[in-house]
């Protein structure tokens, strides 16, 4: 039995990977650059990437609330499906429309699926988009008010080996969030300490920030639109499912800000 697992250097992926090697299971860690090479917008990569494998760990990137996302996931489910890929766990958003299309693209190829919709990434600023300018002292965001139950990337790949593992959760949709609603600011400081200046700009010059760090205009856009549709409120609750699944309680902040992960 072999898993792929897409997107293999990310936050999620790589802590998949490496949990299920831990436990001696078969993985296929595939990426851009990998070999076999993986890109979810060259379908003459997927073929190479499936063979062989039973269940795969989906990550789709810059984010499955994009537009065209769902006709990318819905053709790559039904290919792995077909290719004896059966298994699908797919890493999504939650209350994004966009992302919500996706799921009903996999579930629609006859996969036995699971859905996890995770809350913003702890680890985002440590790791990821907002580590470099929270490093230098500051963090700059989408202007919103409302907070959000960050959840921490450790959780996230235990239940995602929970779930590929366990086919009792064929057909079950996880909401994973941490045990606190945090707002950005607090979390920024919370993490990079209680200097950090922290500013909050309209969508438009949101996207001015992101182009101005690397990423591309269309996709610069798609986030900070994004960013502005999911943070009006929608996600502002916790839930239980990260300790339905691994028995104890979603890790919170304290621990990515003291350093202790695991």
């Amino acid at each position: 039995m072999t898993t792929l697992i897409t997107g293999a250097t990310g936050k999620t992926g790589q802590r998949v990977a490496h949990r299920l090697q831990t436990l001696d299971h078969d993985v296929r860690a595939v990426t851009r650059h990998s070999i076999p090479r993986f890109d979810w917008h060259d379908r003459s990569t997927w073929a190479e990437a499936v063979d062989g494998c039973d269940s795969a760990y989906l990550t789709f990137q810059p984010d499955l609330g994009l537009p065209g996302a769902d006709e990318i996931i819905g053709a790559f489910a039904a290919q792995a499906v077909a290719a004896g890929c059966t298994r699908l766990v797919l890493l999504s958003g939650r209350g994004e429309d966009g992302a919500q299309r996706a799921e009903q693209a996999m579930t629609a190829s006859g996969a036995e699926w699971t859905i996890l919709r995770s809350a913003f990434f702890l680890q985002n600023f440590t790791e990821g988009a907002f580590a470099d300018e929270l490093a230098a002292g500051s963090l700059t965001m989408v202007e919103h008010t409302v907070a959000e139950p960050f959840v921490d990337a450790d959780d996230i790949a235990e239940v995602a080996v929970a779930t590929l593992l366990d086919k009792g959760y064929v057909g079950r949709v996880l909401e994973l969030t941490g045990p606190q609603l945090l707002t950005f600011e607090e979390a920024a400081r919370a993490v990079g300490g209680p200097g950090v200046a922290y500013r909050s700009v309209p969508t438009e010059d949101y996207i001015a920030v992101l182009t101005e760090a690397g990423l591309p205009a269309a996709d610069a856009a798609g986030l900070a639109y994004l960013f502005e549709e999911v943070l009006d409120g929608r996600n502002a609750y916790v839930t239980q499912d990260i300790e339905t699944v691994l028995g104890r309680a979603a890790r919170s902040i304290d621990g990515l800000a003291g350093g202790e992960q695991s």
